[in-house]
């Protein structure tokens, strides 16, 4: 699978850390591609009583390619797999099973990059799911 471009590498690492995760299922824009990582500080840190400590500190690498974000992931321990950093600009919510609701506005989150083979969200792409969502529940 090609992976979407970024719509700015300019704003490449210039995103808010956080962000939404998951859901929506359209996007609008790809913004960057993400490599988290959790590494081990010092695995023997432990509090007056002996019990150990949580010392791991998260962080991100951003990416102007999913390859580039791919190679890094790969060549660096304690990191995951990629994430994809997209907007939407309209997306629908399933707050429970069957339930579907078309929201707009600019909602930034981070996806699994096999979620981008749907494509961009096109005009009518959310009408058409939530009618298609809509038979399926009256049959």
């Amino acid at each position: 699978m090609k992976y979407p471009a970024v719509i700015d590498p300019t704003q490449v690492g210039q995103y808010d850390e956080a962000a939404y995760s998951g859901g929506g299922y359209f996007f609008d824009e790809v913004l960057e591609y993400r490599v988290w990582c959790y590494p081990d500080i010092d695995a023997d840190i432990t509090d007056n009583n002996g019990i150990p400590l949580n010392a791991t500190t998260e962080y991100y690498r951003a990416f102007m390619t999913f390859e580039q974000a791919l190679v890094f992931a790969n060549d660096t321990p304690d990191s995951r797999t990629p994430v994809a950093l997209v907007r939407q600009l309209e997306w629908v919510d399933q707050p429970s099973r069957g339930v579907y609701i078309h929201n707009k506005g600019e909602r930034i989150t981070e996806w699994q990059v096999d979620w981008l083979a749907r494509g961009v969200r096109q005009a009518h792409d959310i009408r058409e799911f939530l009618q298609k969502n809509d038979k399926a529940k009256q049959q």
